[in-house]
């Protein structure tokens, strides 16, 4: 089943130094793009992380400080990425846990103003967890019936993602062909940041998730602790949960 889609939709995949959203970095970056008319493009680029790439984690993905030592860092691949997705909706294989987040925060390194507020994601992942709790290679097994081949790279995990979600639709007739319903369905949790630190209540209104303040609302927080603001934008978090925190801030002072 060919995808229903009003607008172009990005899959893509990226292979980095690790797994912590706020301090690791892209290796590998894959872009494969659906167009409504069926039109298709892919790009994939390797990335100079700038810092180590630890052993453990070449071990998963074959990439090696000596293979990207010559090519560019993110900040001067960023403005290409971010021309290529701009006017996409994203999908992914754990996209909406880490894949987004992390390029959230690449982008944001390099300058570049990314934000998912007029997108929808498609986390393929959560399909599958969903429907029958598998990794991705044995999905791509399951699924299209083959074995994936050169699986942690980023540009045969980005195709398989495809021709997946493709399948999926296909044996699933209670999933509708729509990405902004495929959004809902694999969305896990209403989080105002990609990391989830900002969540949303019953009533739409931004609290906390995590720590002391665990439920409370963010404005009351702000009112009655304002250091703790200091002290969010001082700490090790992403870049875009503070960006998402300090523009709750500026909508108090705007409406004061």
């Amino acid at each position: 089943m060919e995808l229903k889609l009003t607008r172009p939709i990005c899959f893509f995949d990226l292979e980095t130094t690790g797994i912590d959203v706020a301090k690791d970095r892209i290796v590998e970056i894959s872009v494969f793009k659906v167009y409504p008319n069926g039109n298709k493009e892919s790009k994939t680029w390797l990335v100079n992380p700038t810092i180590p790439i630890p052993p453990q984690t070449t071990a998963v993905h074959g990439i090696t400080d000596e293979k990207v030592a010559n090519e560019p860092p993110f900040s001067e691949l960023a403005t290409q990425v971010y021309n290529m997705i701009k006017d996409s909706d994203l999908a992914g294989f754990n996209s909406d846990r880490f894949d987004i987040p992390l390029l959230a925060e690449e982008m944001l390194r390099a300058g570049v103003d990314f934000d998912m507020k007029n997108r929808v994601s498609v986390d393929i992942q959560t399909i599958f967890h969903k429907k029958e709790e598998r990794t991705l290679s044995a999905g791509y097994k399951f699924y299209c019936g083959e074995s994936l081949e050169n699986a942690h790279s980023a540009e045969a995990d980005t195709m398989a993602t495809y021709e997946i979600l493709k399948a999926q639709l296909d044996r699933y007739p209670d999933l509708e062909n729509d990405m902004k319903v495929l959004s809902e369905f694999t969305t896990r949790k209403r989080s105002v940041d990609f990391a989830g630190f900002i969540a949303l209540n019953k009533d739409d209104q931004e609290v906390f998730s995590f720590g002391k303040h665990k439920g409370v609302l963010v404005d009351d927080v702000l009112d009655k602790e304002p250091g703790y603001f200091s002290w969010l934008q001082n700490a090790d978090f992403p870049l875009y949960t503070k960006k998402v925190l300090t523009a709750i801030k500026l909508r108090k002072l705007n409406t004061k």
